[in-house]
């Protein structure tokens, strides 16, 4: 029977590890999610579970050692001696969200206008609430108005990756 098991791969090896698997006809999911380096030359995709992807195998057919002895794999999640089975709902539901991420990150300025209220998401200073302000040129940066002590407005300079749209409230 087809299910869905966690493969482990030796450190910052998944996507050699995924194409290997793909070559060899292995259907995998390899989770990965887009982000803005603030090195340049660093990466722009980076996995979302660092060290892990998955793989559905029938593994009446298919031989657990295969995957230990895989290069740059270091086999199967195990517990008790047994692989374990990843449910299929939570693939989907991992699919769904890691999309979701990425369509957040490739354009989390679209739309936005001066004076559009955001919510500052990640970094040192997420959960405050800002006004955008402007967007810097190339770099990806944003200069955001933040609000200390109800009036005063403090120009902040931020990933793009870090705010978010805040949604007016329906009455």
């Amino acid at each position: 029977m087809l299910c869905w098991y966690a493969l482990r791969s030796k450190p910052n090896k998944e996507e050699f590890v995924w194409r290997q698997a793909e070559s060899q006809g292995i259907n995998t999911f390899y989770p990965r999610i887009r982000v803005n380096p603030i090195n340049p030359r660093a990466r722009k995709v980076r996995p979302y579970f660092p060290g892990y992807l998955f793989v559905r195998v029938d593994l009446e057919q298919a031989r657990v050692t295969a995957f230990k002895w895989m290069p740059e794999a270091a086999g199967l999640v195990m517990f008790d001696g047994r692989p374990a089975v990843v449910e299929d709902q939570l693939i989907e539901s991992l699919k769904r969200h890691v999309e979701a991420l990425n369509r957040a990150e490739a354009q989390p300025l679209e739309g936005l206008k001066r004076g559009d209220p955001l919510e500052i998401r990640s970094g040192p200073l997420a959960g405050y609430q800002a006004i955008f302000d402007v967007a810097l040129s190339g770099r990806e940066r944003v200069r955001v108005l933040l609000m200390l002590l109800g009036r005063q407005s403090v120009p902040v300079e931020l990933s793009a990756a870090h705010i978010k749209p805040r949604r007016s409230r329906s009455r």
